[in-house]
């Protein structure tokens, strides 16, 4: 495994961040794996040398959290950075301050995610996306305090316009409150909009940079149209509400397929090869539902792909309507 710096903070993570979106229940999404089948991942990711997990409140509706948590407690806890969020309701049938990013919803929210994980400190807890109906001032003093008591250790945001990024890192200047330490977008080969502003901003103002779905949730682990005979494809309607078939999508899912064969590897590791070239990248997160895809996963970290490989990559790729701020 290989060590990075979380932008600016000083804190080494792993250069690959499990995502533990498929821990939890299968009644959440029949594509999450139950408490056994999560823990032989968790565990095996560790024995990898990953260090960075990164959950969140919603996922089955905090059962991600609280297996995480169980697994990480027979862990030495120093050794690992843990990473939660908060915006998205974190059940089916929310109260109505059960969602957003209110002084009220942040409070309550992280200390909820505490019990689960059964931690009295998170290293780094995020904004799922932006909320419009709360000042960023609020937001930013509530996560300012939660710092300063010694709840989370850095705070971090999701995706979200690049002037608003702005506006928030601006507040915090004026005001003098906790920054935003990472940002943790809509990033990978057939999803591209972010090199137009937020990746170079992020890339000046020292901000780790945590993309989800470098596989394009699953898009890039298999020929395009073989995608809809998996479980999630047939089950997660998320995914089709992404662009990733649009544009030169299908010329771009055809050239990772033709990349991966000529260097003997999987897809999914030239697609998570290519980002690991990007220097504006500092870690990924990959989520996976198989020992076999994490570890195939950390192997792509050996892969060197040359300047004409990335050249090639890129080329069919087409602008896409910004997609993910939701």
């Amino acid at each position: 495994m290989e060590y990075t710096t979380l932008g600016s903070t000083g804190m080494e993570v792993s250069s690959l961040c499990l995502g533990c979106m498929s821990f939890g229940s299968s009644e959440w999404q029949p594509w999450v794996l139950d408490e056994e089948e999560s823990r032989e991942i968790i565990e095996r990711a560790i024995d990898l040398g990953i260090n960075f997990f990164d959950t969140a409140n919603v996922y089955s509706s905090g059962k991600s959290e609280e297996i995480l948590g169980n697994v990480l407690a027979e862990y030495d806890r120093d050794e690992q950075v843990v990473a939660t969020k908060a915006f998205l309701p974190p059940e089916e049938d929310p109260h109505p301050n059960a969602t957003g990013l209110s002084r009220k919803t942040i409070e309550q929210e992280l200390a909820n995610s505490l019990d689960r994980l059964g931690m009295e400190t998170v290293d780094l807890y995020q904004i799922h996306r932006w909320d419009y109906e709360t000042p960023i001032e609020e937001t930013l003093r509530a996560l300012d305090d939660a710092v300063r008591r010694g709840q989370t250790r850095y705070i971090g945001a999701s995706s979200m316009w690049t002037y608003q990024f702005a506006d928030a890192l601006h507040t915090s200047d004026a005001l003098g409150l906790e920054r935003f330490a990472t940002m943790q977008n809509h990033y990978n080969l057939v999803y591209r909009e972010e090199e137009r502003e937020m990746l170079p901003f992020c890339e000046r103002e020292g901000i780790g940079v945590m993309p989800w779905s470098p596989l394009a949730g699953g898009y890039l682990t298999r020929p395009h149209d073989e995608l809809d005979a998996t479980t999630r494809g047939e089950t997660d309607k998320y995914i089709d509400r992404l662009p990733y078939r649009d544009g030169g999508g299908p010329a771009v899912n055809e050239r990772v397929a033709e990349l991966a064969a000529d260097h003997g590897v999987t897809m999914a590791q030239i697609a998570l090869a290519w980002l690991l070239h990007k220097e504006w990248v500092t870690t990924p997160i990959v989520g996976t539902t198989s020992v076999e895809h994490l570890e195939d996963a950390v192997e792509a970290l050996e892969i060197d792909l040359s300047d004409s490989d990335i050249e090639y990559l890129e080329e069919p790729y087409e602008p896409l309507p910004v997609a993910g701020h939701e």
